[in-house]
């Protein structure tokens, strides 16, 4: 809905399980590069949601994630969830070296060791849904635990502090202005958390990924002792809270779709592709992420950017731009090697993309294996959706069998 010239108020609450938000279809269908005002921070920003213009945003240096730092920038949640010093929002070269040094710690050698952990931990995931009988929640059985429980073990993160963890996450993703308080407490409680628990593995490197990242190299260059202690809180957050979202939002997708579902039963070596398509598919969040400031002028779509306007992006309209994607709202798992933006892109493509997709392919493919029959347990319509945070997702999906 707009307020005002050429201006577009944009709280991107829009929650109706899985549907793609019209706000941002009439965005790129109206004004691909477009003034917009969101729910916090000072001021208006521009909001580029063609997949050119965003691939351009997201790879000339005349834009600034830095540039963002001590900004009250306008975004979805009342306090910015990203560090200052965080990977997120540095610009080349300190964030190529950073990348660097942490893409060591997920060589392939370390994601197949995480593999055979991951399926280590889903088959007795999902051995004990099974033990307990239908229906199942697919939420809670699968999708809640398994990410937290394969992040926590890569990381070497005793399990008492789990839980604790994971509630400082979902407090710094509420977007409730009555949250603002509680998300500065998380913030700070679970930076001291790692801290603490970088320090140990500094002084006493174990096989875990935080000792990885501890004692990885590129020359003489190694991460500091704040570094370090960022990127852990950043690989925790990102590491489990979307993944587990994203892992119920496949299965609901494939669920709600069966002639897609029994395809895939019978092929499943075509998942991994299907996985593809179906992340460009989803619309895994709502609104937006880390903005980018522009240095100096520049001109997208034909309308002028000028130096110091707060840019965001949308990876979500990218991923549904017609002119990336022939029949960009359907569903098509034969579609061919989907360039989707669902990982980001560009130096700030997701550094722990090759963990995430290892989980959601093994959560897929074993309950796929391990449950011909799995169904809904209720009809689609009467699932309930999260509303309070910036991700899309079901609260529950009962499952029978």
């Amino acid at each position: 809905m707009e307020t005002g010239p050429n201006v577009w108020n944009c709280p991107f609450d829009y929650a109706e399980a899985l549907e793609f938000d019209p706000t941002l279809k009439r965005l790129l269908t109206e004004e691909p590069v477009a003034r917009i005002r969101l729910p916090y921070g000072e001021g208006e920003a521009w909001l580029v949601t063609r997949y050119d213009d965003v691939r351009t945003v997201t790879t000339d240096r005349r834009f600034s994630r830095h540039g963002v730092v001590g900004k009250d920038f306008p975004r979805m949640t009342p306090e910015p969830i990203v560090q200052d010093e965080a990977i997120n929002v540095m610009d080349p070269p300190a964030s190529s070296r950073l990348r660097s040094l942490v893409s060591k710690a997920f060589a392939p050698r370390h994601v197949e060791r995480m593999r055979a952990r991951t399926q280590g931990v889903v088959d007795e995931l999902l051995s004990a849904m099974a033990e307990q009988g239908a229906p199942g929640d697919l939420m809670e059985n699968l999708a809640s635990p398994l990410p937290l429980t394969t992040i926590c073990e890569v990381l070497d993160i005793p399990e008492d502090d789990r839980g604790r963890l994971r509630g400082y996450a979902r407090t710094m993703m509420n977007t409730s202005l009555s949250n603002k308080d509680a998300a500065v407490r998380a913030k700070a409680d679970m930076r001291a958390y790692f801290a603490d628990l970088t320090a140990q593995r500094r002084a006493h490197p174990g096989e875990d990924l935080i000792s990885a990242l501890a004692t990885a190299r590129d020359g003489d260059e190694i991460l500091d002792e704040r570094e370090l202690t960022v990127m852990a809180m950043v690989l925790l957050i990102t590491g489990q809270d979307t993944t587990t979202y994203q892992i119920a939002n496949l299965s609901y997708t494939l669920l709600t779709r069966p002639d897609d579902l029994a395809a895939l039963r019978a092929d499943p070596e075509r998942l991994p592709s299907a996985m593809e398509e179906m992340l460009r598919f989803i619309p895994f969040r709502k609104g937006v992420g880390i903005p980018r400031v522009a240095l100096e002028d520049v001109e997208l779509s034909g309308v002028t950017i000028r130096a110091g306007d707060i840019v965001h992006v949308s990876y979500l309209t990218a991923n549904r731009d017609p002119r990336k994607f022939d029949r960009p709202d359907e569903l098509d798992l034969d579609r061919e090697k989907p360039q989707h933006m669902t990982f980001g892109w560009g130096g700030h493509h997701c550094l722990g993309a090759p963990l995430a997709f290892v989980e959601m392919e093994l959560a897929l493919r074993t309950l796929l294996e391990r449950f011909p029959d799995l169904r809904l347990a209720k009809p689609a319509d009467e699932l309930r959706w999260n509303e309070t945070s910036i991700w899309r997702y079901p609260l529950a999906l009962p499952v029978t069998w």
